[in-house]
């Protein structure tokens, strides 16, 4: 299998919002944001402001609502999660282990955090 295969298989039957779909379920609180991408990459491109920052290494353990190491959003399986790469593809593959540990809510924003920022929608200069 390729990459842009097992990309396709992560994002097939899923609704994946696009960038006013996603920041309207946020500010209705319908929907936990989250950018997984690594600091480097949020410095250089910005970030949304107040979306849950969990970088991609460690998102199962927080998110999982049985773990040990979970954050306290991380309330049950029912969770809608909107996850937010750079461009939409390693967030769809995040999306997809998120739904194999029964988080069957789990998408990701299509387009990303360029999609996103493209869309003239609140972002604040990167940095942590």
């Amino acid at each position: 299998m390729t990459v842009d295969e097992l990309v396709a298989r992560a994002r097939a039957g899923v609704h994946r919002p696009g960038p006013v779909e996603a920041h309207q379920a946020w500010q209705r609180q319908d929907a936990l944001l989250v950018d997984i991408r690594p600091a480097a990459q949020r410095a250089r491109e910005g970030q949304i402001p107040d979306a849950l920052v969990i970088e991609r290494n460690v998102l199962e353990w927080r998110l999982d609502p049985t773990g040990s190491h979970r954050i306290p959003e991380a309330t049950g399986y029912e969770l809608p999660v909107v996850l937010v790469c750079s461009e939409g593809y390693a967030s769809c593959l995040a999306a997809a282990s998120l739904r194999e540990l029964g988080l069957h809510r789990a998408t990701d924003l299509d387009g990303g955090f360029v999609a996103w920022a493209a869309a003239g929608l609140p972002t604040v200069p990167g940095g942590d």
